[in-house]
């Protein structure tokens, strides 16, 4: 257990990592000021540079956080990906600020989501967790993992970014089981005896 000023300090960066995450999902990288974050932190500016070393290191570290709880929350399974679609479709749903921060992430800052370490630790074991169920002949090996992950992640983030979020209880579990069978669909290993389209 942290006790004394660790623990204080653990929960002032806790409570600036929450402000900066609606900070920043509302407002993106640019529009996002850094003294509305410490006034919604309760926290000074100085502590925020001395925590995060800048407004773009707050930023990253932001996005992280909250990949780091999709990765808490959201458990792969490789021997169950629709499964996995409908955990994510969830996660998505109460999270809102994961996709608006991707976006944002993708819009301002160089690079992907994907490099940032927390994310590409996690990406690299699902793409091998992945590749090793193809190989058992469990998942369809006719898209390399790396890139099937991206399409199931794909599916779950179109069926609410794109379409927006459904207007009751029964649309929106029809659309997470509509996710679910589409992500069944994309990696259920094709019959040999029949060519593939195109």
């Amino acid at each position: 257990m942290v006790r004394g000023p660790g623990r204080s300090a653990a929960l002032t960066r806790s409570r600036i990592l929450a402000a900066a995450t609606a900070e920043f999902a509302e407002r993106g990288l640019a529009g996002g000021r850094v003294d509305r974050i410490a006034a919604a932190a309760a926290a000074n500016k100085e502590r925020i540079y001395a925590y995060f070393g800048s407004k773009e290191g707050l930023f990253d570290a932001t996005v992280e956080a909250i990949i780091g709880e999709l990765v808490d929350t959201v458990p792969f399974d490789a021997h169950d990906l629709p499964g996995y679609a409908g955990r994510m479709f969830d996660f998505t749903l109460t999270h809102p600020s994961l996709v608006r921060l991707a976006l944002w992430y993708s819009l301002e800052r160089t690079g992907s989501v994907e490099d940032l370490p927390q994310a590409k630790a996690s990406s690299v074991r699902k793409v091998e967790a992945l590749a090793a169920a193809q190989r058992a002949g469990e998942v369809d090996d006719a898209v390399p993992a790396e890139r099937l992950l991206q399409l199931i992640l794909g599916v779950v983030q179109g069926s609410l970014v794109l379409a927006g979020r459904p207007a009751d209880a029964a649309e929106l579990a029809e659309r997470r089981e509509a996710t679910c069978r589409a992500v069944a669909r994309l990696i259920t290993p094709s019959d040999p005896a029949i060519p593939p389209a195109g």
